[in-house]
């Protein structure tokens, strides 16, 4: 993969540039348990690649919960923001990889699921916040993941032709998202998917365990 060929480089957030996805986990037992509801296993696999909108709706209509998706979103961010804020490491080598990309003037964006707080809380904690040139939620397009709409809109943001653009994903659904978008993928390891590591590797361009990797050097 040429990285000189890339003209801006769109990082999903949780468990692509940082190590956050066993968090969820918890908060989704601990939302549920108070709640006395049962927490599936899969949870997590149902609900993959949603907005916290599209996941707001899913929790409200599976366990016919009667506060508004507004509060549920507020809820989830609470509980989960002194983590981000100060707690969540970042992947190993995103930080040198991210100042790499600003010093070899490669745009940089982030399209994620998850909250504009959230995201604004890591970047603060990581001392990444004037390195990343857009954010996109999915919050703020028409569909989630697997949809190709947070990719593409981060694309017009940053102003590159999605041809121009390298994704890094953790997930199949953001896999798929990023290829319908017409993007080269990346995939990253994670610990919560390896399960899925053959598939990840077989559906992307190319697959890194961390971004120390030879393939990212300029």
């Amino acid at each position: 993969m040429k990285l000189k060929n890339i003209k801006a480089v769109i990082f999903d957030l949780d468990g692509t540039l940082i190590d956050s996805m066993g968090l969820w986990k918890n908060i989704d037992l601990e939302f549920l348990s108070k709640r006395n509801l049962f927490c599936p296993d899969n949870l997590q696999e149902q609900i993959n690649g949603l907005s916290m909108y599209e996941t707001a709706e899913f929790f409200k209509k599976k366990y016919q919960l009667s506060d508004s998706c507004e509060m549920l979103m507020k809820e989830w961010t609470d509980m989960a923001y002194m983590a981000y804020r100060n707690e969540i490491p970042l992947k190993p080598g995103a930080y040198e990889f991210i100042k790499n990309l600003k010093t070899n003037h490669i745009l940089t964006g982030i399209a994620t699921s998850n909250a504009q707080t959230l995201v604004t809380a890591s970047l603060l904690h990581h001392q990444l916040q004037d390195d990343i040139n857009e954010i996109v939620t999915a919050n703020e397009v028409d569909h989630g993941k697997p949809f190709p709409d947070v990719f593409l809109e981060c694309a017009r943001r940053l102003q590159v032709l999605p041809k121009d653009c390298l994704v890094f994903e953790d997930l199949l659904e953001g896999i798929e998202a990023a290829h319908s978008a017409g993007m080269q993928v990346i995939s990253i390891y994670d610990d919560y998917t390896r399960e899925i590591t053959d598939e990840k590797i077989k559906q992307s361009d190319d697959y890194i365990l961390n971004y120390y990797d030879d393939i990212l050097k300029f």
